[in-house]
């Protein structure tokens, strides 16, 4: 562990996980093991949506030596969002303490949720540069957002987009299947066009992935690397909420790689575009992002992360 990582901000979501005063105590644990390390951490939580990248944004201009994200996949969207976008020059690293729900990023480096021991883990690590996706609302660009892990139009979107929050804080991931159950009886899946380099599919759905990792016990973008500088799209190309079902048990087995209806493709940039005036929603990392049409494209270098080593 390098002296540079010292004077961190451990941002956490108090809401995330429903991790309530447990968390806390588990918290003071990770930071005396984040000081016996030379790492001296200030506590700071969250108090509503958008807090988490006010205080990554500050912690970077203050010159931080590092930024500790402690909550779900949203909250850790909001600190890259923060970091991302500081541009005189100096780039806080980023370090996670899973405590959400999904915590796609802590499955990816093979953290463990307690954290604790995820700490151990990270106070030994190293730091390494990594490449963000960022999803640009063509017709709202000023909408645009960093994602860490995954990106999504289509269903998956809609499901997002349509999803109670008080549902999610009571229910964590169990409201994601739920709002999904109620969108296979009553969405329609309609086509959209995604355009990869000079391909062009019309597809009901697409992921666009930097994590293999995709949410609960899912993965579906598998030749995604985080390390790369490429994403993994997978699309369908099924208009059938029945055939949506069909392929569950497919990718639970983790075979939906070769299925009929399904297409893989790496690149670097991916538009999708609605091919009429139905209204079309993109998600990155959990979150709704806008209606299409949506661009998504790597970002070289833009996050420095701090992975995991091995505990002595």
């Amino acid at each position: 562990m390098t002296t540079d990582l010292r004077n961190a901000l451990l941002i956490h979501n108090p809401n995330a996980g429903n991790g309530g005063s447990g968390r806390r105590r588990t918290l003071d644990a990770a930071r005396h093991i984040f000081a016996a390390g030379g790492i001296e951490s200030e506590l700071a939580e969250t108090t509503g949506p958008g807090h988490a990248t006010e205080m990554a944004l500050r912690a970077a201009s203050e010159g931080r030596g590092l930024v500790i994200a402690c909550g779900g996949d949203g909250t850790l969207n909001e600190v890259i969002n923060g970091l991302a976008a500081h541009q005189n020059g100096h780039r806080v690293p980023l370090a996670l303490l899973p405590g959400g729900t999904a915590n796609i990023l802590a499955k990816e480096l093979d953290l463990p949720w307690d954290i604790p021991s995820a700490a151990k883990k990270l106070v030994r690590g190293m730091v390494k540069e990594i490449a963000l996706g960022l999803a640009t609302p063509l017709e709202q660009p000023e909408k645009k957002k960093y994602f860490l892990s995954v990106g999504g139009a289509g269903p998956d979107g809609m499901i997002v987009y349509s999803l109670d929050l008080d549902l999610k804080a009571r229910l964590g991931i169990l409201a994601y299947w739920w709002q999904g159950a109620r969108e296979v009886f009553r969405y329609r899946f309609p086509h959209f066009r995604i355009v990869v380099g000079d391909k062009e599919l019309h597809a009901s759905l697409a992921i666009v992935g930097r994590t293999k990792n995709y949410g609960g016990p899912f993965k579906i973008t598998t030749g995604a690397d985080l390390f790369e500088d490429q994403f993994e799209i997978m699309a369908l190309t099924t208009q059938s909420g029945l055939r949506y079902l069909s392929y569950l048990p497919t990718l639970w087995m983790g075979n939906l790689r070769g299925s009929a209806g399904v297409h893989f493709h790496k690149s670097d940039t991916v538009i999708c575009e609605p091919l009429d005036q139905s209204p079309l929603y993109a998600q990155v990392d959990g979150e709704p992002l806008a209606r299409l049409p949506v661009e998504f494209k790597i970002v070289p270098r833009a996050l420095k992360l701090l992975v995991p080593g091995n505990p002595a």
